[in-house]
């Protein structure tokens, strides 16, 4: 669902009711896990237990406001594929070509609904559990990068504006040294050849 008041996508992904057995009867709660995202590039998750639906609903909803995160995209889609693990469930996300839309199913889906990617292809491995599907996607969207944070951490771009610069000085430093080497030598055959011309006229002399 989309809440209009504040214009975030809202999916409850999945409400477990839990049973406590205690000397009079049964205690009843119900936990559940929504996301939350702005259809831009920002997703959060949440969860929340109460003992009714709608407070569990609420807690979790403000909890992924709270914690959202930004995803990173390229021209819609994921910049590479990338695995995220939690507990014993595994989930893959993949770019797409524009046009093939969400491949995904579950909470895989809500979250790539929610933060606005339009061309994904997912798939789950291991356990089914809504709660750590979720968490599983988001260790995904955690270790997700674009070229440009690839390039800063390894310091490509910095180097090479650098290197550049680096190695253009030296040679034009080499350039000017032997100029200047070439200057004193030059000199020094000229006042030697004068030095000639004047003992070979005082030898005829």
């Amino acid at each position: 669902m989309i809440n209009r008041e504040t214009e975030f996508i809202e999916t409850v992904v999945h409400i477990n009711r839990v049973a406590k057995v205690v000397k009079g009867g049964k205690n009843f709660s119900f936990s559940a896990v929504v996301v939350t995202g702005d259809g831009t590039d920002r997703v959060g998750y949440g969860t929340g237990k109460a003992r009714e639906v709608p407070p569990a609903i609420q807690k979790a909803s403000e909890q992924a406001k709270r914690d959202m995160i930004q995803v990173p995209m390229v021209g819609g889609s994921l910049p590479h594929k990338v695995w995220g693990r939690w507990g014993a469930t595994k989930v893959l996300l993949r770019p797409a070509a524009p046009g093939t839309g969400v491949i995904a199913g579950g909470g895989v889906r809500a979250v790539m609904e929610a933060a606005g990617v339009q061309n994904v292809l997912t798939k789950i491995v291991g356990s089914r559990n809504p709660f750590n599907v979720v968490r599983a996607t988001f260790d995904a969207i955690a270790h997700l990068m674009t070229t440009g944070q690839v390039r800063r951490l390894r310091g490509v771009e910095v180097t090479g504006i650098e290197g550049e610069t680096a190695a253009a000085a030296p040679a034009t430093e080499v350039v000017e040294e032997a100029a200047e080497a070439a200057e004193p030598s030059a000199s020094a055959t000229v006042a030697e050849g004068e030095t000639g011309e004047a003992k070979s006229s005082g030898g005829e002399q």
